[in-house]
């Protein structure tokens, strides 16, 4: 039935269990999208209305049922044949497995287990609904350490035709109290009694009674008593064991009262003061000693049908009891002994008739192999080969100490099992891995300090650098990415961290227009503000940049930072400017010469102002723009030779409209490419242009 949806709501998704009656499977409820376990009534009781009935009436009985320890009834339904009841999904192991694999169960951890089902069960109790079958199978223990008690009131709903089909008989007789033997009527202390054996198992890890059919256990459940717990394992306290002997008492009179009573005695039994306390005594142990005769009376055709235990009768002269209390003596022995060999007798025969048909009918136990340890793939050969199924849902576990993939957990191990049982294995996942926080937007040394924390080895918090627009140190990205699970010890986190706007070197905007710098401060993406342009007098040519902010060239600035200019509009009042007539020969006429004229003014120093070739004596104007304390300079080269050097200081006024330069330099014969230190004297060859220029 996996994969198949029930009333379009709850998609079955693996079995989880089963019994006698009915199959358990987990499920998807599709409407609320929550896994619920499913359990399906089998096949051969759909027809069974009276069954049907009653596993309907009683299973909305227990729905009625709401308590913390208690598995949550949440619908009932049926399509076509299939009769179906929808649960609380258990995450976690039953009580029974939990014995097989660790008992004897710590006395503390036992005495836990056992109030919380007393406390379902005395919630039950109050509300009418008796168990009838309590057992470690129908214990349920989640992963974190809540204890639920299941299938209340479904052991009720099996009628007299099927209660030898399911076997259910066979798998509980074991914890059957005296009255449920005897096929009487039952009730609260019957769940008490089977509650007793429970915490029995769970500290010795064997059961009061054993038998080779489920008749000799039920007889003795009647006849004979137990071994206390102490005997198997000494390390239960008196206290613990007191309980045990009292909800196990045969006589239901002689047990507690309630369950409300029992759980009372568990809170306190593990408090230093009680955890040597006497024995408990009960008055009828004085009449135990005299009874050694019992006669079991005859067997009625229902209760051979039903594999139910026969009542029995003391003939001691001692009281006796049943369900109903105590019972009159019987002086006559004559009728009883006749009954007794005639029931031992039909017992022999149906022992007997009952191993012949199951040895017919059902095929001989599997010894489960024991797959712990190997390769998933392995222990799936493994069970296979033995004719066993492996549950399809396979489960898995963190381990510190198992590699991934090894199975680590088996149910139905160190048993024996019918042939084409199925198996449910458990491997290994790995190491515990832990979720990887979300460290973008954070501080390089904030996203550090919480993987840290977290485990991670701070030499594997790796930093990478890139420029963006964010705050530097700002993580930008991670890997792992947020979410991915990880081990932080074997862990290394790459975190891509912000250094900030890439910054570069300041343009030169100095000579530039106003609409070549904004174009040039554009191409570099930065900002320039209309209240950041500024107009002021300049020795600069009129409508340039003569300073800017930042104002260094090649400067480091950022993207989208602010730049400043200021832009001339004119000289200065108090500068002047003056033209002067350079007049300048060849080194011999007719032959060519590169003359080069350098200038010094307010607008700046060694400023190039042509380079010509002349044949002849030729006149070149210069003009200079002066200002106090700047006075003008004119050098002058010819092929490459200083020539000579004219100086014009500010207040010196030419006398016409072509004035001779104030003081003129001649050459050393020696000067190259810059003139002297010292005015030399001019010489005979450079005579001709002295003559030129004066």
């Amino acid at each position: 039935m996996i994969g198949l949806t029930l009333s379009d709501r709850y998609e079955l998704l693996a079995r989880v269990g089963g019994g006698g009656m009915a199959l358990v499977y987990k499920a998807r409820d599709l409407l609320l999208n929550r896994f619920v376990a499913v359990k399906v009534l089998r096949q051969q009781f759909t027809h069974d209305d009276d069954f049907v009935k009653r596993f309907r009436r009683e299973a909305q009985a227990a729905a009625s049922l709401s308590h913390p320890n208690i598995v949550s009834i949440y619908d009932v339904g049926q399509v076509e044949d299939t009769h179906y009841i929808v649960m609380e999904f258990i995450d976690g192991a039953n009580l029974n497995e939990i014995i097989r694999e660790r008992a004897p169960i710590q006395v503390e951890e036992a005495v836990r287990v056992t109030a919380q089902i007393c406390d379902a069960l005395e919630h039950a109790h109050h509300n009418q609904i008796i168990h009838r079958d309590i057992k470690p199978h129908n214990i349920l223990i989640g992963n974190n350490g809540r204890v639920k008690v299941t299938d209340f009131g479904i052991a009720r709903a099996v009628t007299s035709s099927t209660i030898t089909q399911t076997g259910s008989v066979v798998g509980s007789v074991h914890y059957f109290s005296p009255e449920h033997a005897k096929g009487v009527t039952t009730g609260e202390k019957s769940d008490i009694y089977s509650l007793g054996i429970v915490l029995y198992q769970m500290l010795t890890g064997r059961l009061p009674f054993l038998g080779e059919s489920p008749i000799s256990v039920a007889l003795k459940h009647l006849q004979e008593p137990f071994e206390q717990p102490r005997k198997v394992n000494p390390y239960i306290p008196q206290s613990v064991e007191n309980i045990i002997l009292r909800a196990m008492r045969k006589n239901p009179q002689e047990r507690y009262q309630s369950a409300n009573e029992m759980l009372r005695d568990l809170e306190t039994c593990l408090q230093p003061s009680r955890l040597n306390e006497p024995i408990v005594y009960f008055p009828s142990d004085e009449d135990e000693e005299a009874e050694r005769t019992r006669v079991i009376p005859a067997i009625r055709p229902d209760m051979i049908n039903t594999m139910e235990a026969p009542v029995v009768k003391s003939e001691d002269n001692g009281n006796r009891w049943n369900s109903e209390g105590l019972e009159s003596k019987k002086n006559r022995w004559i009728l009883p002994t006749v009954l007794g060999v005639l029931a031992a007798g039909l017992i022999g025969v149906l022992i007997w008739a009952i191993s012949a048909l199951g040895s017919i009918m059902n095929p001989p136990d599997i010894k489960v192999p024991t797959v712990v340890g190997m390769q998933e793939k392995e222990a799936r050969d493994t069970l296979e080969a033995a004719g066993l199924i492996v549950d399809p849902v396979v489960l898995e576990e963190t381990s510190a100490t198992v590699p991934v993939g090894i199975v680590t957990k088996q149910n139905k191990q160190d048993m024996e099992v019918a042939k084409g049982a199925t198996i449910q294995i458990t491997v290994s996942s790995g190491e515990e891995l832990t979720e990887m926080p979300d460290v973008t937007n954070q501080s390089f040394d904030a996203a550090k300090k919480m993987l840290v924390e977290l485990g991670v080895d701070e030499e594997n918090v790796l930093p990478t650098e890139v420029y963006d627009d964010s705050e530097p140190g700002t993580v930008l990205r991670q890997v792992p990415k947020a979410n991915e699970s990880i081990d932080p010890m074997n862990t290394t986190v790459t975190l891509t961290v912000s250094k900030g706007r890439e910054a570069f070197k300041m343009p030169e905007l100095i000579g530039k227009s106003l609409n070549e710098a904004k174009a040039m401060i554009a191409k570099y993406n930065l900002t320039l503000p209309e209240d950041k342009i500024s107009y002021d007098s300049s020795y600069a040519p009129k409508g340039t940049v003569f300073k800017q902010f930042p104002a260094e060239q090649n400067e480091m600035v950022i993207e989208g930072q602010e730049v400043q200019i200021w832009i001339s509009n004119g000289y200065p009042a108090e500068s002047r400017q003056e033209s002067y007539d350079i007049t300048v020969a060849p080194q011999q006429d007719g032959q060519s010469s590169t003359i080069k004229i350098v200038y010094s003014d307010a607008r700046g120093d060694n400023i190039d102002l042509t380079e010509r070739k002349i044949t002849r004596t030729t006149t070149i104007p210069v003009t200079l723009v002066l200002a106090p304390g700047k006075d003008g300079q004119i050098l002058v080269y010819r092929d490459d030779q200083f020539l000579r050097k004219y100086t014009f200081p500010y207040a010196v006024i030419p006398a016409d409209t072509s004035p001779q330069p104030p003081e003129t330099t001649q050459p050393d014969e020696s000067a190259h490419n810059e003139p002297p230190s010292t005015e030399p004297v001019a010489s005979d060859t450079d005579a001709g242009d002295q003559d030129v220029a004066q």
